[in-house]
């Protein structure tokens, strides 16, 4: 093998060696979390931007940011309000922490940290979209700590015992739920 071929090898098997590591991180912390990072789909999106007010006090937290697919926009969407995204996997983490600074929006951050150690007791906005074992573990926190009047944005997955003000279905292929809820 001459060295040109020896080069193609080492950078298919460091390719090859950067997929499984990726794919591995990926799949230790959705075993340890109890889901994969999903990323809301651009019509859940939609729907759950539609169902928020034009205005907002305090500050907005999404619990298990992954991507970042929905903390950056409400950045956007509330450049008045600090935007805290907690992401505990690593790579969905680093990807909406370059995001984040990427869009040169100042109101908003990403932590790599277990949202549980989060306190939301600033909150005007919580959103979510966790599985539903982690919306029960979730529920006696927001009781403890969220303000009378604060939103709770939950994708897909209720909080059990609440009643939302406000409920849609979304038109794809789940017939996805949006929740919105107030303290």
């Amino acid at each position: 093998m001459n060295e040109v071929g020896q080069i193609d090898v080492s950078l298919e098997l460091g390719a090859l060696g950067t997929v499984l590591v990726v794919i591995g991180l990926i799949f230790i912390y959705a075993l340890r979390t109890g889901i994969p990072p999903m990323p809301s789909s651009a019509k859940v999106r939609r729907s759950m931007f539609e169902m928020l007010p034009e205005d907002l006090g305090g500050t907005v937290f999404e619990l298990g940011s992954g991507w970042g697919t929905v903390a950056v926009p409400l950045a956007k969407l509330y450049p008045k309000c600090s935007v805290l995204g907690y992401e505990i996997s690593p790579l969905p983490w680093l990807y909406s922490w370059f995001w984040g600074r990427g869009s040169g929006r100042g109101n908003l951050k990403f932590y790599r940290r277990d949202y549980f150690q989060a306190d939301l007791s600033a909150a005007g906005l919580v959103v979510v979209y966790i599985h539903a074992d982690g919306m029960a573990k979730l529920k006696p926190k927001f009781e403890a700590e969220l303000q009378p009047g604060t939103l709770v944005l939950s994708n897909f997955f209720q909080v059990r015992g609440w009643t939302p003000i406000q409920e849609t279905t979304v038109n794809d292929l789940h017939r996805s739920k949006v929740y919105l809820y107030r303290i």
